[in-house]
């Protein structure tokens, strides 16, 4: 039986969208616990996930069947400290098994997981935690260095509905581990008829996920079980199976992590490999020891992992395919990366609110694969409309739109801010060309524009250019102003070791790539490190800020 769930917090989610959605096909009216009792049911000792904790320097492997029946031991336990149906869960945990059997038990009591990143400090957990009226949260005794349950204790008093707050390696008082894992709540009489009551509905709220902010903005994006499921649909055509075996290095709190790393596994019945902190050399070897055949992130976990000299010791042997995606790709990576790790190297293009929502494909010809941010898959679709919301004509540059089977229920307590029209397409805030096959490019973000002299200039395409210098690691470019033209352009970069790069070598090298003058950035910045989202997306926002008191340097 589908409902569709009141928007009293802003949720969007019409009856005709779920029966159209369920007719097609694109809803398979199913949560991940059903997945997992297929898994059960096919293959109950096969390894499902393993872990390894940075912490404690400790790996965990565990099978489907010991993942459900600590999953099972948990959402009991939730229940017996008073959570329930419709309540808040935060997960501030970095990518170990507990994140993942956490939200299983959520989705059998039909709780909300809200997960949020390790990185995240008194400030913005002090608002997410207000904001969704989190009712429990887990966290670390300690990850990297720093201590979750001091930060937690120095702003409890500010959040009236944090409950419970269960502590991974804590102390007796408020441990998870004594809390839930050494009393065998799944053998409680009751145990049945709490998960008969209060299983997740496939069209309930069951996730929110703050968006990174690379616009500085991040707002809560609201997820059903059919959405998220959605979200594999991209993967049909990427000859994955039961037999895959998926690397992530992307955190579980981010939606990557969380659909790709997660989900994906589970849904295919493979095994999923976490690493909890990146580092490129440590998953070079993790990559050749678990025989790993496919994984997925954005362009510095490409890049890191291509570059990286451990692959000389750790060839990865089994990867069959690197999925790309949270950035434009430059070209020059791609192909170079692919030669180094010898896997096809396959682009994509997503956000939060959808997945992934379009990728190259297998067969595609190398003008697609590293030209591209591939083609929407069949649940999805595509536009590029101007200003005037009139759509555009294969090769013309506008605003990138879309609709379909995973696009998002709405923005947590924010239903203003949801951009999607009476027909179903979302204003994803992106620019982008589509081509005469349906492929599109992602030119820019809408804010990343640069417009000097009344004219756009596509910054995509000088960040390719500048990625194509042997001394660039990496590049963005971004506006500053100018009382003349309105804008120009500055130019960031970071180095590769022992590289040098001076704004005339960078004025030569467009001239030698015959560049349009008008399109020169007229300052370059020479940084250590860009400011990363937590999936890695270079935040352009902070680099505008900074570029607002610049003035071009042209000599």
């Amino acid at each position: 039986m589908t409902k569709a769930p009141t928007d009293d917090i802003g949720i969007k989610l019409t009856q005709e969208r779920i029966n159209a959605m369920t007719s097609a096909g694109f809803w398979p009216n199913r949560t991940i616990v059903d997945y997992m009792d297929d898994a059960l049911a096919d293959a109950p000792d096969k390894v499902c996930v393993t872990d390894h904790n940075s912490t404690t320097g400790a790996g965990t492997m565990l099978t489907y069947r010991q993942l459900d029946r600590l999953s099972r031991r948990i959402a009991v336990g939730l229940a017996n400290h008073g959570i329930n149906k419709g309540d808040v869960v935060a997960l501030q945990l970095p990518s170990w098994w507990q994140f993942m059997a956490i939200h299983l038990a959520c989705v059998h009591i039909g709780a909300i997981t809200n997960p949020l990143m390790p990185i995240f400090r008194e400030r913005e957990m002090n608002f997410m935690l207000s904001f969704a009226n989190t009712k429990a949260l887990v966290i670390p005794q300690t990850f990297r260095g720093f201590d979750y349950p001091a930060m937690m204790e120095s702003i409890r008093t500010e959040l009236s509905d944090l409950e419970h707050v269960f502590v991974i390696g804590g102390g007796a008082e408020n441990s998870f581990e004594a809390k839930f894992l050494e009393r065998r709540w799944e053998d409680r009489a009751d145990a049945g008829a709490i998960f008969q009551q209060r299983r997740a509905d496939p069209n309930d709220l069951i996730e929110i996920c703050y968006t990174s902010g690379t616009t500085g903005e991040p707002k809560g994006v609201m997820h059903t079980s059919n959405t998220l499921l959605a979200c594999m649909g991209v993967m049909g055509n990427q000859g994955l199976s039961d037999r895959s075996v998926v690397f992530m290095a992307s955190p579980l709190a981010h939606q990557t992590g969380f659909l790709y790393g997660f989900m994906l596994p589970l849904v295919l019945g493979g095994r999923t490999v976490l690493q909890d902190i990146w580092e490129p050399n440590t998953a070079a070897r993790i990559i050749h020891d678990e025989g790993v055949t496919f994984t997925m992130g954005s362009t510095p976990f490409l890049s890191d992992l291509s570059h990286t000299s451990a692959l000389d010791q750790f060839p990865p042997k089994d990867l069959e395919l690197f999925v790309c995606a949270g950035a434009p790709i430059p070209r020059v990576l791609a192909q170079s990366a692919a030669a180094r790790l010898g896997a096809r190297i396959a682009a994509g293009w997503g956000m939060s609110e959808n997945g992934m929502v379009t990728a190259t494909l297998p067969n595609d010809p190398q003008n697609k694969i590293f030209g591209t941010d591939g083609c929407a898959w069949e649940g999805h679709e595509v536009r590029v409309i101007d200003e005037g919301r009139r759509q555009l004509k294969p090769g013309q540059t506008g605003n990138l739109q879309t609709r379909g089977a995973a696009n998002f229920i709405g923005y947590l307590k924010r239903p203003e801010a949801y951009a999607v029209d009476k027909d179903g397409w979302f204003d994803t805030g992106d620019i982008a060309i589509v081509d005469e096959d349906g492929y599109i490019r992602i030119t820019s973000r809408a804010k990343d524009i640069i417009i000097r002299g009344g004219e756009n200039v596509p910054v995509v395409e000088i960040e390719e250019l500048l990625y194509r210098h042997g001394a660039v690691q990496d590049a963005a470019v971004v506006a500053m102003p100018d009382e003349r033209l309105g804008e120009r352009g500055c130019a960031f970069v970071s180095l590769m070791d022992g590289k040098s790069f001076t704004f005339e070598d960078m004025l030569f090298h467009f001239e030698q790539e015959q560049l349009t003058k008008n399109y020169w950035p007229e300052r370059l910045e020479i940084i250590k490190e860009f400011p990363r989202t937590p999936s890695g997306k270079i935040q352009k926002f902070k680099l505008r800020e900074i570029a607002q008191n610049f003035n071009a340097k042209t000599d």
